[in-house]
């Protein structure tokens, strides 16, 4: 894929698609299958680079892939993971730095996490405290702490409780998948409510794993043990379906809907976010899949909360659902943005301006004042910084408005890499 793109404004947009398999559910899919003893099948595994960093990697510390047509196959060895003589490319994918660190902390040896260079200027000291409370020991280059990561693994961690100190299921995860080799249960506690993920997938491998809802907030426990080989199905990726609800609803003549994607509450958020605004956006469930439709709206602006959107994935994409609504937007406590593989804080505000609406900040907040239905907007040229998330933010923007030109637009394949040409199915 060449590295800048133009997009042109789309007359009309019609359509039905699947976007790439969940990349949180791949990433544990691909995990609990190598920590199993045996053979995994997985079907819909996302086919993106930051998914495919976690797989090499786990084949690097003995776990076996084999794949054929849309089944992926991963043979755990029965003595388990072991540490490996090169370093651990997780590549732009914090996913995968974070979740592995908390895997190989269990693998006795030494482990070079390393990753490109937008990864390795985020934080990573937020898995290294927990983990090292553990009776491992992650060391890193800043402060705070970044990658390269020199992780040193032992046989057998320590059970901890923990309260973690900003809402990540990232680190979550970590601590849960380092317990699964503690000397007994292991507690972590959320103030806010993230992604219940990699708990599911922990349970439904055989673990015991529960949690209680409290508040705003979820305590997990979680009980020493092997993950058991399995059959895992892997549904459509929730932040990625955001992107074409958001193009629905603000483009004047669209219908568009978006099969099979994981429904789980942490995880859209953003449909309630954009039902507030006005959009005739609906997830409708049947036995086997959710799927989520969305059509032409006029929307209206709305205050938009972090605790809504644990992960905060999809702000860029709403930013512009709120470039296109009447009134102005409010963005509360979004400083996270400012530590993803760019600082999304300042670039969601920079791809509002470019469109044409006023912007400004206050502290964690800021604020879109959109230019209403009946406007369109402004032509514009997009710098992604190796974010895929800002390129297909400002890709629907350009398919909506009076087309852009993205520079940057490789990063894609990190997510989603078919994601310009089902774009273009839609018109």
């Amino acid at each position: 894929m060449s590295d800048s793109r133009r997009v042109t404004r789309a007359p009309k947009l019609r359509g039905s698609l699947r976007v790439p398999g969940d990349k949180s559910g791949s990433h544990r899919a691909l995990m609990l299958s190598a920590l199993a003893s045996g053979e995994s099948t997985i079907v819909g595994l996302s086919a993106g680079l930051d998914v495919a960093s976690t797989s090499t990697i786990l084949c690097q510390l003995g776990a076996h892939r084999l794949d054929s047509g849309a089944t992926v196959t991963i043979f755990g060895p029965d003595a388990g993971l072991t540490a490996s003589d090169r370093p651990l490319d997780c590549g732009n994918s914090g996913t995968t730095m974070r979740l592995m660190a908390g895997i190989v902390s269990a693998i006795p040896g030494q482990h070079l996490l390393v990753g490109d260079e937008s990864l390795s200027r985020r934080p990573m000291d937020r898995i290294g405290e927990p983990l090292g409370l553990m009776g491992s020991r992650v060391t890193g280059p800043g402060t705070p702490m970044h990658a390269p990561l020199q992780v040193s693994g032992v046989a057998r961690l320590r059970a901890i409780n923990y309260r973690v100190p900003t809402a990540s299921a990232q680190v979550k995860s970590a601590i849960l998948l380092a317990g699964l080799h503690a000397d007994g249960p292991t507690f972590v506690h959320e103030d806010v409510r993230t992604r219940a993920t990699t708990e599911t997938m922990l349970h439904q491998a055989g673990i015991d794993v529960r949690s209680v809802d409290h508040l705003a907030g979820r305590s997990v426990e979680l009980r020493p043990g092997r993950p058991s080989a399995r059959a895992w199905s892997v549904p459509g990726d929730p932040s990625q379906a955001a992107f074409f609800a958001v193009l629905g609803l603000i483009h004047p003549d669209a219908l568009i809907e978006v099969r099979d994607i994981d429904s789980s509450p942490e995880r859209i958020g953003f449909v309630s976010v954009l039902q507030r605004m006005g959009g005739d956006v609906a997830l409708r469930s049947d036995h086997s899949s959710t799927n989520l439709s969305t059509q032409s709206s006029e929307l209206v602006a709305t205050e938009v909360h972090a605790h809504e959107i644990p992960s905060v994935d999809e702000v860029p994409a709403l930013t512009v659902a709120a470039a296109a609504a009447s009134g102005v937007t409010s963005f509360r406590d979004m400083g996270e943005l400012r530590l993803k593989e760019s600082d999304r804080f300042a670039g969601s505000m920079k791809l509002a301006a470019s469109i044409g609406c006023r912007v400004w900040a206050e502290g964690d907040d800021f604020f879109v004042e959109g230019l209403g239905s009946s406007a369109r907007f402004d032509a514009f040229v997009l710098e992604a910084g190796l974010d895929h998330r800002m390129v297909m933010s400002g890709a629907v923007a350009g398919a909506a408005g009076n087309g852009c030109a993205i520079n940057g637009v490789g990063t894609v394949a990190s997510s989603y890499p078919n994601f310009f040409d089902d774009l273009e199915s839609l018109r």
